[in-house]
């Protein structure tokens, strides 16, 4: 099984779910980094990503490849993180068929996420890398 991380601006986000991932699924999944920019990709590579790329044709061809999409909720969003979110990087995850597990961290895509306010970056992290865990085990 794929899963695929994505991030943007300095990676450390993306970052924390390769580690997270590689600690809790260890070599039952293949965890490919795609960053928007090139600090972003090697952050993640150096975190354990077993492939990375990085730019907007990396996300739009991967994101189909992939049977788990992971990163923060702005990638739904075209021109979050500051803008590198392109409106084809929005359009082709909101395309996919992989199961999205996104994290709603609102100050990089200014997104509001009911339901979803006051919780801890290392525990929004943890939950996602859950959801993902529970995912590989139903396959």
């Amino acid at each position: 099984m794929h899963i695929l991380v994505i991030d943007g601006q300095g990676g450390g986000l993306g970052a924390a779910l390769v580690t997270r991932l590689k600690a809790r699924l260890g070599n039952a999944v293949q965890i490919w980094a795609v960053g928007t920019n090139s600090h972003a990709t090697s952050v993640m590579l150096k975190a354990g990503a077993d492939r990375a790329a990085t730019g907007e044709n990396a996300v739009c061809y991967n994101v189909h490849k992939a049977q788990i999409v992971m990163g923060p909720l702005g990638l739904l969003a075209a021109n979050s993180l500051m803008g590198e979110v392109s409106p084809a990087i929005a359009a082709a995850l909101s395309r996919t068929e992989a199961k999205r597990i996104l994290i709603p961290v609102s100050s990089t895509c200014g997104i509001l996420v009911a339901g979803a306010a006051g919780g801890k970056l290392e525990e929004l992290l943890d939950n996602a890398v859950d959801l993902a865990a529970k995912e590989v085990e139903a396959k």
